[in-house]
């Protein structure tokens, strides 16, 4: 689900002082912010953090140390995108195993769709293995866009390299579900 959120966050700037005032440019704070929540990535309450939409206000900084530097608080809205059971999603398949494939759909990497969530489909083994339909011949392998409905959501706030990511299982147990059509993706076999 994408959805609009207000948050606050204490970018960290070295302001120039006049007057006793500390000043700094508001472009410096939000490209700081930006950066700070592409690094951030995402939270479990909120989901994978898109864009900042606007920015409500920037609060008087506070001198950290002897350094010079300042934090300033920071409110702003931003665009956030967090997967709920119930959500109709497209993804992009980019690995197929025996079990099933996996899909990336925007900024979530870790979409699982098992084999058992695909009713019709049986696993073909190849040197580019895919699941195909045994009544409608539809593929489903790397590369195809298959549209899915979300069963589970787990958050992983850090396991090995995997870090504050949000992983699911999805199924295509459905009418309207599976391989997506695109106008021209298919090719005219002679």
């Amino acid at each position: 689900m994408i959805s609009e959120v207000e948050l606050q966050r204490n970018v960290i700037a070295r302001p120039a002082n006049s007057d006793g005032e500390l000043l700094v440019c508001p472009r410096y704070l939000i490209t700081q912010l930006m950066e700070d929540l592409l690094n951030e990535k995402a939270s479990k309450e909120h989901g994978y953090f898109l864009a900042v939409t606007s920015l409500k206000n920037i609060d008087k900084g506070q001198v950290l140390d002897e350094s010079g530097y300042a934090s300033f608080p920071v409110t702003f809205k931003c665009r956030t995108f967090k997967p709920v059971i119930g959500d109709f999603l497209q993804g992009v398949v980019h690995y197929t195993s025996r079990e099933g494939v996996f899909l990336r759909t925007g900024p979530l990497k870790y979409a699982f769709l098992p084999v058992l969530k695909m009713p019709g489909y049986s696993y073909v083994s190849e040197e580019n293995p895919y699941f195909l339909n045994g009544n409608t011949h539809a593929k489903i392998n790397n590369g195809i866009l298959v549209c899915f409905v979300v069963l589970g959501v787990s958050w992983i706030e850090k396991t090995g390299t995997v870090e504050r990511e949000f992983a699911l299982i999805a199924s295509i147990e459905g009418e309207i579900l599976g391989p997506v059509s695109l106008p021209g993706t298919y090719e005219l076999d002679l």
